[in-house]
């Protein structure tokens, strides 16, 4: 009762009466089912985080790697993705734009990679990156997170971006997650117009 009162939303059995008559016509709804029960949990004194930490220990789903995660890379001036629950703004690093025979590639060419990991910046970006993703997992895990979208931006995301969004995949994949990867701008029409990369 406490739960549907201290939200917005209506109990669907009871749309247009009171909360408790919904919650009795429900408990009679499930008598059936509840006989056959292995497991009855009280969910009055749970929070919706609580419960969903109940469940997932209950059933051994307590695990980082159940957490659906994607990296992406895309160009700031084509906007943020929605989706993205962390962003890192890679401008800082070389830009491959600016040479002549890398121009025309992305980031997931070898001689795009090359550059930018010589340039003296990355390795310790890479190592403080990779370690903080790393230590956010196990507790986005525990607090049930289904989905975590890590975006890498840079000005036209075709090199930088990708290049990073590929290290970060092949890490999170060699430690066991299940990964995702997408290049929203990468593949998008070269023009002398276009914004560097």
């Amino acid at each position: 009762n406490r739960r549907f009162t201290e939200t917005r939303r209506r109990h669907p059995m009871a749309m247009d009466r009171p909360v408790q008559d919904g919650i009795d016509q429900e408990r009679e709804l499930l008598a059936p089912v509840r006989q056959f029960a292995d497991v009855l949990v009280d969910t009055s004194d749970l929070t919706g985080h609580d419960l969903r930490r109940l469940i997932r220990k209950q059933f051994h789903l307590d695990t980082p790697d159940g957490i659906a995660i994607t990296v992406t890379s895309f160009s700031f001036p084509r906007g943020l993705p929605r989706d993205a629950d962390t962003v890192f703004d890679v401008r800082f690093l070389r830009n491959p734009h600016y040479v002549p025979e890398l121009k025309p590639l992305t980031g997931r060419d070898a001689g795009v990679a090359d550059y930018i990991r010589q340039d003296p910046e990355f390795d310790g970006f890479f190592q403080r990156m990779s370690e903080l993703i790393l230590s956010l997992l196990p507790g986005y895990g525990s607090e049930g997170k289904a989905y975590l979208t890590i975006a890498f931006g840079c000005t036209g995301g075709r090199h930088r971006s990708v290049f990073l969004a590929e290290c970060l995949s092949s890490l999170l994949r060699d430690r066991g997650f299940g990964v995702t990867t997408v290049h929203r701008d990468a593949d998008v029409e070269f023009s002398a117009s276009s914004p560097a990369s």
